[in-house]
């Protein structure tokens, strides 16, 4: 076994064996179906903390001569598989992390990356012509054996370089043309049994460069049959919180979102610390998050900071993800500034309406710091007010709220460039942006005549606190508001319930103030 030629199983058996492991072998079955085709060169291009890396740490422990893996995958669902014996640890696995390199060898990284290659194959196979191309090396490797293993060549973070070095184009050139000998070139046909690489932006084609043209790419817009492999499905999160007895409905709110390919998935590096530590929280601890969020929504581009807003207030915008060029040097639109969020996790992607959105509450969280560190001073400090706007209205300080209120109403309608009872509802749902870390956050909840604009339905570990009933009036008053509210039987979600608050909100559009009575109400 070695570093790059035929690694152990180590990272996949500590995978296997920490407290939370989600079987995702099955993914092994298509890797064996297209081994060998011309469908056999595969790219995942998915969001940090979606499971990349234990994904090709377990394709290396499976397929790699280094190791013996019967007994890590016997209990797992691969070793169900009907041709699980014929390609295990069957094939020469090349294993490479390219950000490795990157972060230590920038003037000379595909010398670097071929040096410390050829390195370890020399001590294997001593009697090859290393002054040849990386091509030539392999396939004189897989003709001077007698059994011919075929290599499988696995790739992490390949894209680091064409991200972080797009002002270097001869370096990119040549570490493209690395790329092409592993995986395009006549040799490759013959020595190469698999290619995986993994990234985090979709293939981006320079130039006339064709190096990874015959990738077949799954994207966060576009995973197809490999989307229940990368993040944790709703059904596997339900297992998750009855096994650590954690609330479904707010581990949802807080990491589920992302619909791929009709599929909702969770965010499994955040689902996995919830469940070990029994605490639902942000677990974006990175700064660099906040970081490149801020990169692209201080971008000024007509119409972003409304669509920002929007979403923020749980809504979903229009995007086109076709003109993305796949290239966060090259941002010039609205468009490519939301893509780029979507391929770095930091939206969900809705691909039946081409709509964006943000998935969850830690994502929301994450914008919240990003806007606190960034130059959207008045929305920063109008989100900052929001705890006390939840406790105001949980206390019944019905004039407090409504300061609070108009507070955030004229900081966002100066975004929203509209002044009308959708921009009042967008505004209030910004104000109380903290409720959804307790509350299932609902508007426009459904009675037995019409509609309550939001509805705060308290979770079971939200520290009893108060369900609650927001009616929005405009040019009316607080009492009517109110009224409103009981007149409508509401049912399901909200029934049974015992001092519900009711609170009404009416705004003044001469005045511009806002009028607010909080009444406490049985629902039983």
């Amino acid at each position: 076994m070695g570093t790059y030629l035929n690694p152990s199983n180590r990272g996949f058996h500590q995978a296997v064996n920490s407290r939370i492991y989600i079987d995702k072998t099955p993914m092994i079955e298509i890797l064996n179906s297209r081994l060998f085709t011309e469908e056999k060169c595969i790219s995942v291009s998915h969001a940090r903390r979606f499971g990349k890396s234990q994904a090709a740490d377990m394709i290396e422990a499976y397929y790699s001569r280094g190791c013996d893996s019967r007994e890590l995958f016997s209990t797992l669902e691969i070793s169900k598989s009907p041709d699980f014996e014929k390609h295990l640890n069957k094939y020469n696995v090349l294993h490479l992390d390219i950000s490795s390199f990157a972060d230590d060898y920038s003037d000379d990284l595909v010398k670097q990356i071929k040096k410390h290659i050829f390195d370890e194959l020399r001590e294997k196979y001593p009697d090859v012509d290393y002054k040849k191309s990386t091509a030539s090396v392999l396939q004189q490797i897989y003709c001077s054996s007698e059994e011919k293993y075929s290599f499988v060549i696995i790739i992490d973070e390949w894209d680091c370089v064409v991200r972080n070095f797009s002002d270097k184009p001869e370096l990119v050139h040549e570490y493209l043309q690395f790329l092409h000998s592993l995986f395009k070139s006549k040799e490759s046909k013959e020595f190469l049994a698999l290619g995986y690489i993994t990234g985090i932006l979709p293939i981006k084609k320079i130039k006339d460069e064709s190096a990874l043209n015959n990738f077949d790419e799954y994207t966060m817009t576009d995973s197809g049959e490999l989307t229940k492999y990368f993040g944790f499905t709703e059904n596997e999160v339900k297992e998750l919180c009855c096994k650590y007895d954690m609330n479904f409905d707010s581990v949802r709110a807080w990491y589920n979102g992302y619909l791929i390919d009709g599929m909702h998935m969770y965010n499994p590096n955040s689902v996995s610390q919830a469940m070990r530590k029994h605490k639902i929280k942000s677990y974006w601890k990175d700064t660099s998050a906040f970081d490149t969020i801020n990169q692209f929504i201080n971008l000024n581009f007509d119409g972003l900071k409304e669509d920002v807003i929007t979403m923020l207030s749980g809504g979903k915008v229009d995007v086109n993800t076709n003109t993305f060029k796949n290239d966060l040097s090259v941002i010039g639109t609205k468009n490519e500034a939301l893509t780029a969020l979507i391929h770095l996790g930091y939206l969900g992607y809705d691909a039946e309406r081409n709509k964006a959105y943000i998935p969850n509450y830690e994502v929301a969280t994450a914008f919240q710091s990003a806007l606190e560190t960034g130059k959207w001073t008045e929305i920063a400090a109008a989100i900052s007010e929001c705890d006390k706007l939840l406790w105001a209205t949980i206390d019944g300080e019905a004039e407090k709220v409504a300061e609070l209120l108009e507070l955030s109403h004229e900081t966002y309608t100066s975004v929203l460039k509209y002044n009308n009872e959708n921009a009042l509802s967008c505004a209030i749902t910004m104000a109380y942006f903290t409720a959804p870390a307790y509350y299932n956050v609902i508007r426009e909840l459904p009675s037995g005549k019409g509609f309550a604009d939001i509805a705060m339905i308290p979770r079971p570990d939200s520290g009893n606190k108060p369900p609650m009933i927001i009616e929005l009036k405009y040019d009316k008053d607080a009492d009517t508001a109110i009224k409103q509210i009981k007149e409508k039987r509401y049912d399901g979600s909200l029934r049974g319930y015992s001092d519900v608050l009711l609170v009404g909100v009416n705004y003044d559009v001469e005045s511009k103030k806002h009028e607010c009575i909080i009444e406490k109400f049985n629902m039983e």
